[in-house]
C-alpha cells in the first residue's frame, strides 16, 4: 500500500522542483532523506518535508520503515501569481511568480 503526501502551492517554479523530485524517485527513503539534506537546491527543503510526511503516514499505519522506497515523486504546476514591475516612460513589465504542487508517495519494497 502506498502512502502519499502533498505540498500544495509551494512558492518555487515547477521546473526547479522537478530537478529535485527526479533525483529521489526510486530511492530508498533513508537514501533519499540523506540526498535531500545534502542537496544545495532550495526545493530540496520542500521535497524533504513532503517525504517526511509520507514516511510518518507509513509509520502511523505500522509499516516497516526500513523497507520503504519512493515509488512516486512528481511536481505539477500550480497557479501563477501575476505581478508588474514599473519601467521607464509609464510602462509595466509582467512578472510571473510560479507555484507548484509536490507529490511524494512511498511504498514497501517487493
Amino acid at each position: 500500500m502506498a502512502f502519499k503526501s502533498t505540498y500544495k502551492y509551494a512558492r518555487i517554479s515547477p521546473r526547479k522542483a522537478r530537478l529535485v523530485a527526479d533525483m529521489i524517485r526510486g530511492m530508498d527513503v533513508d537514501a533519499a532523506k540523506t540526498a535531500l539534506s545534502f542537496s544545495t537546491k532550495r526545493a530540496a527543503v520542500m521535497v524533504r518535508k513532503t517525504l517526511l510526511a509520507a514516511e510518518a503516514a507509513a509509520e502511523e499505519a505500522e509499516t516497516d520503515i526500513r523497507s520503504l522506497v519512493v515509488s512516486e515523486a512528481r511536481v505539477d504546476e500550480g497557479p501563477t501569481i501575476k505581478r508588474f514591475q514599473p519601467k521607464d516612460r509609464g510602462r509595466a513589465h509582467p512578472i510571473k511568480k510560479r507555484t507548484c504542487h509536490i507529490y511524494v508517495a512511498v511504498d514497501a519494497k517487493g
